[in-house]
């Protein structure tokens, strides 16, 4: 599990209402969540269901043709609708994001050190030599190997794993507060999965960074994170402290979720999938996005959409007690 932290009365970061749309056809539907100075929360859900588009909506990272609305503050400054100046200082900065294929986000065309170094001048203000020996610093904390010689190497003259840690180096130029790790592992093999998020748990700890670990791999969400948000077509339907979440699902779509994980212990049991998919958002059923797919629908959750309900512990579920 990640670092014991305990609440603070004012989250570093407060998302409330939160909304997107896309030329009219909405993709999140009122996003509500707080992540504390330290904290580790993860987001899980299946893809299309609004995970990387409600941290792109909060730094101001979506196309023209999105629409925003709601309100997300960090310690108490809205982001929602800020300038790009404001948006300039907090991206990479206060907040830093990993983005799920690093192949695709580091410049083909760049040498490693140049990137890094980028990162450096901008967020710190440093050049020369000293950004170059910032950024090797840097690649030396991530776990680059003969860092000194990569510095000049290419992304493609490097392994997937280590391109995570050059964009992982990257993100921690700036010092951020906060770090959103998008599918950091998604594209690499279990061993080296396990050494990116033993890095970023211990850079975490070192650094006392809060992180928001976006996955679908429940596994590592009951690893690393403490409080744990499960999203479904653009609503948050379940929130709750990691261990009562895994140790009790109430929401049927969370239920759903982990009766498709495979146990690691014990007899070999039946994996149950969830029938269907994930609506599209410009066909969304009435009422309870998930009644479609769920086995305790009623007609009651046709009729309309039910709130997250709770405090501690929250549920938009009708039958969440059933």
């Amino acid at each position: 599990m990640g670092l014991t932290v305990v609440p603070s009365a004012s989250p570093l970061i407060r998302i409330s209402g939160l909304s997107v749309a896309f030329n009219g056809t909405p993709a999140l539907l009122g996003i509500d969540l707080t992540v504390g100075a330290g904290e580790t929360l993860g987001l899980v859900g299946e893809s299309g269901c609004g995970k990387s588009v409600t941290w792109l909506a909060v730094l101001g990272l979506l196309p023209n043709s999105a629409t925003v609305g709601g309100s997300a503050t960090l310690d108490g400054r809205e982001l929602v609708g800020a300038p790009a100046s404001v948006l300039e200082r907090v991206r990479g900065g206060r907040v830093a994001m990993i983005f799920q294929d690093p192949a695709s986000a580091l410049n083909p065309v760049h040498r490693i050190g140049r990137q890094v170094s980028e990162a450096v001048t901008l967020h710190r203000g440093l050049s020369g030599g000293a950004a170059t020996a910032e950024a090797l610093r840097l690649l030396d904390e991530v776990g680059i190997p003969d860092a000194r010689n990569r510095m000049t190497a290419y992304p493609h003259e490097m392994s997937g794993g280590q391109n995570q840690r050059v964009m992982i180096a990257t993100a921690l130029a700036g010092r951020p507060e906060l770090l959103i790790a998008d599918e950091p592992t998604t594209a690499l093999d279990v061993t080296i999965q396990a050494q990116i998020l033993d890095l970023l748990r211990r850079l975490q700890r070192e650094h006392g960074m809060a992180l928001v670990l976006i996955s679908h791999d429940l596994g590592v969400v009951a690893e690393m994170c403490e409080r744990v948000c499960v999203m479904y077509a653009g609503r948050i339907v379940e929130e709750a402290q990691a261990g009562a979440l895994f140790a009790g699902p109430r929401h049927p779509y969370t239920t759903g979720l982990m009766g498709a994980l495979p146990p690691l212990t014990g007899p070999r049991l039946r994996l149950t999938a969830i029938p269907g998919r994930v609506p599209e958002p410009w066909a969304m059923p009435p009422g309870c996005a998930f009644a479609p797919r769920c086995p305790k629908r009623i007609e009651a959750c046709d009729v309309s959409v039910p709130n997250l309900r709770g405090e501690d512990r929250r549920v938009a579920c009708i039958r969440a007690a059933a």
